[in-house]
């Protein structure tokens, strides 16, 4: 995989720019309060030998869900603009999406009527206009179209629109021997070429939603080659058979943020020994977003109905980190 092209995009945003710390101060950006110090207690108990929920590094799996626990999802998921661009940029070859959702809104410009196709239309926005690409060709597409692509009100990438206290919680556990897998709704291969380098966490460890493929030769070689077909969309009871179909084991560890993740920390949950389940819970309109029960998209209600029942951490945006951004103002 060539991720040549986000070397310089994700500069600002990769792990390798915050600085490196003591485990007392892995932090910085979160507050002092009860959800940084359960974190902070799990970890440590979980890491520490001879502590009598000690966990071996092998078995230490955490699961994080992308879109809104990782990195910013409104107005609407990132993957919705690359597909309505892609389906603009191919409509000529492609009458019959006039007439079809949610082709017929993505043509229109209509965002209220895309984001109404829910997880499964963002997939087939993806997944039409890319019908018969090898792999490395749809790297290219997406590459391309991340290198330009800016947040509508934060006039930065989308590579940059990544939560600061995510990021050190990412490379904190990846310090202490965690496997750091995401777990998302979004297509895989959209997210495969830059998230080792904003996340630390390699291709092999991204689980997304999938596409039809298929073997063929061009040219006397063999490749594989995209269909426009959805394969497996990721979300909610798929995201836990996936986890057991990729990983094959229970993480110890999961965070989301909506509703859609609720039985993957339900899965995390139920599993022997010490557990930890995190929420995040978007509450901070100034700096970024607030919304949760009503919201179409990233709607918080059940989940978080059941994360305060069970005792699980809830991530309160507004009270619980110093800063959401690293481009946002602010001791580094």
């Amino acid at each position: 995989m060539n991720t040549a092209p986000f070397r310089s995009l994700v500069a600002l945003t990769a792990l390798s720019v915050l600085p490196s710390q003591a485990d007392g101060d892995s932090l910085p950006s979160w507050k002092d309060a009860s959800a940084r110090n359960s974190i902070v207690k799990f970890v440590e108990e979980v890491t520490t030998p001879g502590s009598p929920h000690y966990v071996k590094p092998a078995d230490r799996v955490a699961v994080f869900d992308n879109d809104g626990t990782l990195w910013t999802e409104l107005p609407t998921y990132p993957q919705f603009y690359f597909g309505m661009a892609r389906v603009k940029a191919n409509a000529s070859r492609h009458p019959e999406w006039s007439a079809v959702e949610p082709f017929k809104s993505a043509l229109a410009g209509d965002l209220e009527g895309v984001v109404a196709s829910g997880v499964r239309g963002l997939i087939e926005l993806t997944a039409a206009p890319h019908d018969g690409l090898t792999p490395d060709e749809f790297e290219q597409v997406a590459t391309a179209w991340l290198s330009q692509a800016r947040h509508p009100r934060f006039g930065r990438p989308y590579t940059e629109c990544v939560y600061l206290p995510m990021l050190e919680l990412l490379r904190w556990l990846q310090a202490k021997e965690f496997q750091t897998y995401i777990v998302s709704g979004g297509s895989q291969e959209f997210l495969r070429p830059w998230t080792a380098h904003v996340y630390g966490i390699p291709a092999s460890r991204v689980i997304g939603s999938t596409v039809v493929t298929r073997w063929e030769r061009r040219d006397g070689k063999p490749v594989i080659v995209r269909t426009g077909k959805i394969e497996l969309v990721n979300d909610k009871e798929e995201k836990v058979l996936s986890i057991q179909r990729v990983i094959g084991q229970r993480p110890i560890l999961a965070f989301g943020n909506s509703d859609g993740d609720l039985p993957m920390l339900e899965w995390t949950a139920g599993g022997a020994g010490l557990r930890f389940c995190g929420y995040v819970h978007h509450t901070d309109a100034e700096r970024e977003y607030a919304y949760d029960r009503q919201s179409k998209t990233g709607r918080l209600d059940k989940g978080l109905d059941t994360a305060r029942a069970k005792g699980w951490t809830v991530v309160d945006i507004k009270q619980d980190w110093h800063r959401v951004f690293n481009f946002e103002p602010g001791p580094r």
